[in-house]
This record gives structure tokens, sequence and C-alpha cells, in this order.
């Protein structure tokens, strides 16, 4: 147990090494680093603010919206970022020149803080990532700033089961989920920024945006998990004994997870079908395509259901395509007219009827045999079967249902007319007994 007098001699002790530490030379000339990297650091990063046009500027609704609104909103983390660069310039500079630079890397692990706490407070908005940042990233940060951080580590390093050839340690777990989170993280957002900048490239058409999209999110995908096999501390070799049995896992149980995967590559690189067609099913379900994903593509129905067909599916059945190449379909309504109508007259009705709808081709700029027509079918026992054909770009359903609008018309058009649709009549003859 210390005594009083030994308390004063060490706290004695303490004050005289803090005078001796605050008047030295190099004391000064380490605060004077300090100052001038935050100084510049500040100046920099507010001559950036009001002279480069995408962080002076608040970003409007357009193309890339939500990137530029991020890099908008990142601009306040400029000079916490030229902080800690300018401070890090500063210990190289005084460890060279005045042989001591505690001051100034304890003033740098601050500034690591002081950005996490920007970067918590300005650009992460999931809830979860904020806790996640808020209860490792700093206190990790902390214990670098008073050098404890090698003595944790190794402490929980020295906290370890061994099973078999494999061992385990708290260190080890603990970097594997930091790590795996951040990698997990920084893929989830680059695989929608970068799906994002392939997918508004207009001068590439739809299927190659698509095919670069998915090769994209491939690509990411295995250098996430290669980089988080190498912070396991899984030799790459060992990735040929798992691809043996990943290919006996995929002759049999995966068959067929692996046959929509390669299905879907095989569509998206021969742009049979792409985002916006209009698609029947062999089994009659229909949609158009929102979504193509490397195992499923997404139908949406006029009646908002999406159905979730596999890729393989397209490869060895039967569909149709309504709008892949030519997005103008043919259409046909059928009705009867009673026998004693002009049916001359009825006629140029008809045509003049369907060619007013502004959505049918119509119009002397259109190929003749693509305007609205009307003619004989055939002859019914109640009436004259008609038919009318016309020709739209789109299909006739959701908002484009054409043929209702039309029925409609054609209808107002025959009672202006005083044509009559014919009901069905028998007639009956008796016989005298």
């Amino acid at each position: 147990m210390w005594d009083i007098t030994q308390l004063e001699a060490y706290f004695d002790q303490l004050l005289k090494t803090t005078v001796a530490w605050s008047t030295s030379p190099s004391f000064y000339a380490q605060c004077g680093l300090v100052l001038f990297s935050l100084v510049f650091a500040f100046t920099l990063a507010q001559f950036l603010k009001k002279s480069v046009p995408i962080f002076r500027d608040q970003p409007k609704q357009g193309n890339l919206y939500g990137f530029r609104r991020n890099i908008f909103l990142a601009s306040d983390l400029l000079f916490p970022l030229f902080n800690i660069v300018f401070l890090g310039i500063a210990v190289e500079v005084s460890t060279e020149f005045i042989e001591h630079s505690w001051l100034v890397r304890i003033s740098q692990s601050l500034a690591v803080v002081f950005m996490l706490y920007s970067v918590i407070n300005r650009i992460i908005r999931n809830q979860l990532v904020r806790r996640i940042v808020t209860w490792i990233a700093i206190p990790i940060a902390l214990l670098e700033v008073f050098g404890w951080l090698d003595d944790v580590t190794t402490y929980l390093d020295s906290i370890d089961i061994q099973i078999g050839n494999i061992r385990i340690s708290a260190y080890g777990i603990a970097r594997v989920i930091i790590f795996g989170f951040v990698l997990f993280w920084l893929g989830r957002v680059s695989n929608q920024i970068g799906q994002q900048v392939i997918r508004n490239q207009e001068d590439l058409d739809v299927g190659t945006r698509e095919v670069f999209a998915k090769l994209f999110q491939v690509t990411l995908t295995v250098v996430i998990f290669i980089l988080l096999l190498q912070v396991m501390g899984i030799n790459l070799t060992a990735l040929a004994v798992f691809g043996g049995a990943l290919g006996v896992g995929l002759g049999f149980g995966l068959q067929a997870i692996a046959s929509n995967f390669i299905s879907g590559i095989i569509i998206l690189l021969d742009r049979s079908i792409t985002v916006g067609d209009h698609i029947e099913l062999e089994d009659g379900r229909s949609g158009v395509i929102r979504e193509l994903k490397m195992r499923s593509t997404t139908l949406e129905t006029y009646d908002g259901k999406d159905i979730m067909v596999p890729n393989e599916q397209f490869i060895t059945s039967n569909f149709v395509n309504w709008t892949h190449k030519n997005l103008k379909q043919r259409y046909a309504i059928n009705f009867q007219i009673a026998y004693d109508t002009d049916l001359h007259k009825l006629f140029d009705i008809l045509r003049e009827v369907v060619a007013s709808h502004p959505q049918v081709l119509s119009g002397d700029d259109i190929p003749i045999e693509e305007r609205p027509d009307a003619e004989i079918a055939g002859f019914g026992d109640s009436g004259v079967d008609i038919l009318v054909e016309f020709w739209m770009e789109g299909i006739d359903d959701g908002k484009n249902r054409v043929g209702a609008d039309l029925l409609l018309m054609i209808w107002d058009a025959l009672k202006e007319n005083n044509m009559e649709i014919p009901y069905p009549r028998r007639e009956v003859t008796l016989l005298n007994q």
C-alpha cells in the first residue's frame, strides 16, 4: 500500500514530467504541426466545397441521382479526411526532424475517431450499420489512440480452441465477423451503384446492359468470397477440393439451381428476352418482364401479380414474345350485324371510328395492310359476321385497353346510324294434325 508521502512524490514527479513536456521545443513543434494540418485541411476542404460543382450544388433528380446525392453529402467528410492525411504527413515530418511524434500520432488517432463519427452522422442511414460502427469501429479506434489495440488483440488471440488441425481463436472470430460485415456491406453498396451506372448507359441496348450488370454482380460476388476466405485464413488451394465436392453436389442436389443459373447466362447472351418484353408462357400465363435474375425471371401481370419463372423454362419450353422485335400488334373485333344493313356504309363507318382512336395506327403514312379495316367474315344464322382488324403499338391490356374502347365506340356509331345487332332468331312451323 502506498502512503501519503509516496503519493505526493508520484504526483510531484508526474507534474514535473508534464511541465517538462509542455515547455519543451518538441512539444511546441508538434503543436505547430497539428495546428498547421488542421488549418490546411479546413482551407482545402472549404475551397473544394465552393469551387467543385458536385460538392457545391444540391443534386437534382436525374441519372445517378442517388450516387450524386451521396457524393454531395460526403462533401462534409472532406475536412476530417484531409485532416487524417495531413496529420499522417506531419507524423513523418515530426519523426524525421523532431525525433518525437507522440502528440501528432494521438491527434491523428483522434482525427480517425472524428471521421468515424462524421460518417455515422452524415452518410450511414441504416440503424444496424450505425450501431455496429458505433460499438465496434469507434472502440477499436480509441484503443489505437491509447496504444492498447495490440495488447487486446494478443489477449483475444490467446483465447482459442483446437479442433484437429484447425485453431479457432476469439480474435479470429471477431476479425471474420467485422471484416465479413464490412465486405458484404461494401459489396451491396458497390453492386447497387455499379448496376445503376451500367443500366444508365443509354448508348447500349437493354439486353447488353443486363448482360454487363449481371456479369458485374457475379464478378463482385466472387471477389468478395475470395477476400472473405483470405480473412478467414483459408488457403485458396483448398478450393480445389471444394470445387470437386461442389461438382458432385451440382450433379445431384444442386442440378436445378445450376441449370437455372446457366440458362440465365444463355438468355442474357442470346437476348431472346429482355426487360420490357411481353411474354406468354406455354401454360397461358403472361406478363411483362420486370427483372432478369441469374436464377429466375420476374413477369409482372396487368392485375398486379408477379410470376417467378425459372430461367430453365425459357430454354426447354415454348413461349411467345409479343414485343421483342416489333411493338406493333394486330387485333381483331368480331360481331354480327342484321342482314338488312347497308354493309358498304357500315364498313366506311367502322374504318373511320377505329381510325379515330389515338392509339390505333392510321393515316396515309401507315402501310395499307396496317390500316384499320372491316370485312365480311361469314354469314351466320341471325346476321352477317363482321371482322374489324386494327394495328397498335403494345399489348391490348393494362394501360393500352384499346379493344374495350373500340367496342363502345362501335356500339355508339351503330346506334347513331340505326344499325342493329341481331338477336338469335328461330322459325317454328306448326303442322296441322
